[in-house]
């Protein structure tokens, strides 16, 4: 099947199909064959009426028009593979010729991916922040864990910071009850600041039965961020006793039998999870240097189909919660997306960031010849349903309902990517010392440290 590819720009393409009656056979047999499957004609049978029968009823330009649209997926892919190309979106087709028993000409104009080559990756270079005080960080953590298993006990004092208390709330504008702002027998820990701004100061050195009005910006609800008369009625006060750091409290909130090695594991996972908090940093970092020292020019209307897709779906989203985009903005406050224009810029800018990343990856991923394996899936399965709060049942089912693998395997393998790729560069905290990010990242690992088995690799068909 002959094809010519003319290049329009360094983004788009167009290609020239010529396909052969002999080519078409197949597809104009097809064709004919569900036009008699639909026709009721004195004398045949359905789906046995005869080529020139169905000619003279639907006429042969709707038959060779039907067997050029069932072929021609086939055939604008054999050109695509035989020419190399990438596409980057849907062609637009135009059908030249279409002539009964003559060569039917097809043009299809394509976006395409671009040459590019990937920087030197050993050139790569992020800074992150040094990781804080690891004995403070220990300390705060030791702090949670006795929190945890802290004990109460009624006590008839007025309450002050740490004590756990029980009260009734209401929230008033001009004396009137707002509705949804009536909440009875919360329990509060004094200075968790989970609750309301100014809840902490009108609390402290007061006794059960006492009541006190403060003014508070709302949290949750359609009033959010505004401003309302709370009162507080404390009903209860209960002291927070402590537990004792000591061998029987290791024994009660870990796996160790003493404080000393308590603490040395505590400690360590401290550390640890400074270090992947540093990783995750550079991870960003190492990407956008990569995304600036790549020439990779994407075509517009590809970042313009995509921007618009987003856009029209957060307006949707902003309609079903009756909200304009204008108040969208106004609530996130952020300086740099005061207005409507800012906030398209904003999402274009966010969309060359993604698909550059997406394309750079892949072709790392290639170039590297990373594999996805069962585990890799499997792990992957596991997080998603730790962070949407399902099972990982769930997961696999809505994965294949939807027909998701593709698209999670695409997501494992440029994670990988990009592990690979920022365990080659150099990352140093803002102290100046190395950080050991290669350690973080093991040849099988994805991701946030999802391990998978080499040799085991998943098919994605």
């Amino acid at each position: 099947m002959p094809a010519t590819v003319e290049k329009l720009s360094d983004t788009r393409v167009k290609l020239v199909l010529d396909i052969t009656q002999e080519d078409l056979g197949p597809a104009l047999k097809k064709a004919y064959q569900e036009f008699a499957s639909t026709m009721n004609i004195p004398g045949f049978r359905k789906g046995h009426v005869p080529p020139g029968i169905v000619d003279t009823h639907v006429g042969k330009d709707a038959v060779l028009a039907e067997a050029v649209n069932g072929y021609l997926p086939q055939v604008y892919a054999e050109a695509i593979a035989s020419h190399g190309l990438t596409p980057l979106a849907q062609p637009e087709m135009n059908v030249t010729t279409l002539i009964p028993g003559e060569t039917v000409q097809i043009e299809a104009e394509v976006d395409i991916l671009p040459d590019f080559e990937l920087p030197d990756m050993s050139s790569l270079s992020a800074e992150v922040e040094a990781l804080d005080n690891l004995d403070t960080q220990v300390e705060e953590k030791l702090g949670l864990l006795r929190e945890r298993f802290a004990q109460v006990e009624d006590v008839e004092r007025a309450c002050h910071m740490g004590d756990q208390v029980k009260i009734d709330l209401v929230a008033r504008r001009d004396g009137e009850v707002l509705g949804d702002a009536d909440a009875q027998g919360l329990t509060y820990v004094i200075g968790s600041g989970q609750m309301l701004d100014g809840l902490d100061e009108a609390l402290i050195g007061s006794q059960a039965g006492e009541e006190k009005t403060f003014t508070s910006s709302l949290v949750g609800g359609g009033l959010e961020g505004q401003d309302a008369d709370i009162t507080v009625k404390l009903t209860q006060v209960q002291s927070r006793i402590l537990p004792e750091v000591d061998d029987e409290f290791a024994q009660m909130v870990s796996q160790f039998d003493t404080v000393g090695e308590m603490m040395d594991d505590l400690r360590s996972a401290v550390e640890h999870m400074g270090l992947m908090d540093q990783f995750a940093v550079a991870r960003g970092k190492i990407l956008d240097e990569v995304i600036a020292q790549t020439s990779l020019q994407l075509p517009s209307g590809v970042i313009d189909q995509e921007a618009a897709s987003r856009t029209s779906q957060m307006l949707e989203q902003l309609k079903s919660a009756g909200l304009s985009l204008e108040d969208y903005l106004e609530r996130v406050g952020d300086e740099t997306m005061n207005t409507p224009e800012q906030f398209h810029q904003s999402t274009r800018d966010s969309v060359t960031r993604g698909i550059s990343a997406e394309i750079i990856l892949d072709r790392l991923a290639q170039d590297q010849q990373i594999q996805v394996t069962q585990h890799d899936l499997t792990n992957f399965v596991l997080q998603r349903a730790q962070e949407n709060g399902t099972t990982p049942d769930q997961e696999i089912e809505h994965m294949q309902s939807h027909n998701h693998i593709g698209e999670w395997m695409s997501q494992i393998r440029q994670a990988k990517a990009l592990d690979f790729l920022t365990s080659q560069a150099k990352v140093t905290d803002s102290s100046g010392h190395v950080v050991d990010v290669a350690s973080v990242v093991q040849p099988d690992e994805v991701g946030d440290l999802m391990s998978g088995d080499p040799g085991d690799e998943v098919e994605s068909s």
